[in-house]
């Protein structure tokens, strides 16, 4: 999964941006569980979709119930990620792992602890243990990526 064929331009991978970032802090803030999942589902809107040509069979997240691809590019020592998923709830989770990690170092992603930044959101017990197995996957795959810096 680390060396995909195909490779989408080094120019889409860039910061998030600023509505990004606000989305994740409103599923912060929501009071409950429903408020929480409607917001990702809102964030997982504001995520570009991966153009058809890339969703390959080798650049796809293994372990995730949906289907999830993942590419990544370093750009002066900061790891730059795109993601996209055939689920909206996992596209609004893996926009949560975007902000988390988009533009970090190799140390911080490395040091990324994926259980504790749910739990800051609540999301822990909430997530069937496909979901969470699925996400752990997606923040492995984000990590690894760090180890093969080739790429």
């Amino acid at each position: 999964m680390l060396n995909p064929s195909a490779v989408p331009s080094p120019q889409l991978f860039s910061p998030l941006s600023d509505e990004l970032v606000e989305a994740v802090n409103l599923i912060e803030q929501a009071h409950n569980w429903q408020d929480k999942y409607r917001q990702i589902m809102l964030l997982g809107k504001l995520i570009p979709p991966l153009a058809v040509e890339f969703k390959q069979a080798d650049a796809q997240v293994k372990g995730c119930e949906s289907q999830a691809w993942l590419y990544h590019y370093m750009i002066n020592g900061q790891h730059f990620y795109i993601a996209d998923s055939d689920a909206r709830i996992v596209k609004g989770l893996m926009g949560l792992l975007l902000v988390a990690c988009q533009g970090k170092s190799t140390n911080k992603i490395q040091q990324f602890d994926v259980k504790q930044y749910f739990a800051r959101f609540g999301l822990s017990g909430q997530l069937s243990p496909s979901r969470t197995n699925g996400l752990t996957a997606l923040a492995q795959a984000i990590v690894a990526y760090t180890h093969d810096v080739g790429t």
